[in-house]
């Protein structure tokens, strides 16, 4: 192993941790504006600027998609775009509570399909730390059970995200990692444009709104894909998922600190299992 790659792998991981923090904090943001703008139209404004600004960033772009960039960047699109739609849907059906968790278990499916369509070996070691994060996103999201036909359709996003995750896994090494992530996310805005014109389109209603928009879709969307296809160049589908589950504790922790919400026992609980699965994939990998 050469250096470089030997300290891409140590970085790696931490920038996976970057992200989930941001996904983290865009719970909060989102929270009003969504009341305010139609989720589906919240998320193609979402997909459509951060689109637009990897554009404006790199113009030269559009010349290094190449046919197996834009046959793979489009798979691995509509899986991540699945993944939303499917979220938003059985959120507007299901309860809020479990939908965390049932959202949280790609990091279940994620070793799964792994193992399962790419016959990848998943060691003990990995197994546990996947209990492990289970267990713990149990305790931090769930307040009660009842199974329905939205919670289906957040159990089927979960699959999606799993599958996107696997994807990125196999295709994104050696891959220019900006033309795959424009890809998909154009993939995501069109699906999610398809949805929100067919419901009637409509703008964020005020400033507050725009800003949120502009923080989800340049930190959240189009720097965040661009480090989570670089990482999975350097690491394995089943260790991203676990990392990429701190993105529920992370909710936590700021909806704790600005949003007004109280931390329970089990809740704390939860997220320290969660906090160790990481920490303890993070180590292995380094």
């Amino acid at each position: 192993m050469s250096s470089q790659h030997a300290l891409k792998m140590k970085i790696a991981p931490w920038a996976l941790l970057a992200v989930s923090a941001s996904w983290g904090m865009a719970f909060v943001v989102m929270k009003d504006p969504i009341e305010k703008q139609g989720v589906n139209s919240f998320l193609f404004t979402r997909f459509l600027v951060a689109v637009l600004a990897m554009l404006a960033i790199q113009p030269s772009v559009l010349q290094r998609i190449t046919p197996e960039i834009l046959r793979k960047g489009f798979i691995a699109g509509l899986f991540l775009g699945a993944g939303y739609v499917l979220q938003t849907l059985g959120l507007a059906i299901a309860g809020a509570a479990i939908t965390g968790f049932i959202t949280g278990l790609y990091v279940v499916a994620t070793p799964l399909i792994a193992a399962l369509i790419l016959k990848a070996k998943i060691t003990r070691f990995t197994w546990g730390c996947v209990a492990l994060a289970t267990a713990g996103l149990a305790l931090l999201s769930l307040r009660g059970w009842s199974l329905g036909f939205g919670e289906f359709l957040v159990f089927l996003c979960a699959i999606a995200f799993a599958a996107h995750i696997v994807t990125l896994g196999q295709w994104s090494n050696g891959l220019d990692v900006y033309a795959m992530t424009i890809v998909q996310l154009a993939t995501c805005t069109l699906m999610t444009g398809t949805l929100s014109f067919a419901q009637g389109y409509d703008l964020p209603v005020n400033l507050s709104g725009w800003l949120v928009v502009f923080y989800t879709a340049i930190v959240c969307t189009a720097l965040a894909f661009v480090v989570q296809t670089w990482s999975q160049a350097h690491m394995s589908a089943t260790k991203v998922a676990v990392i990429l589950t701190m993105e529920v504790v992370f909710a936590a922790i700021f909806a704790l600190a600005f949003g007004g919400e109280s931390l329970t026992i089990k809740a704390l609980f939860g997220g320290l299992m969660v906090v160790t699965a990481m920490f303890m994939i993070v180590l292995k990998e380094s």
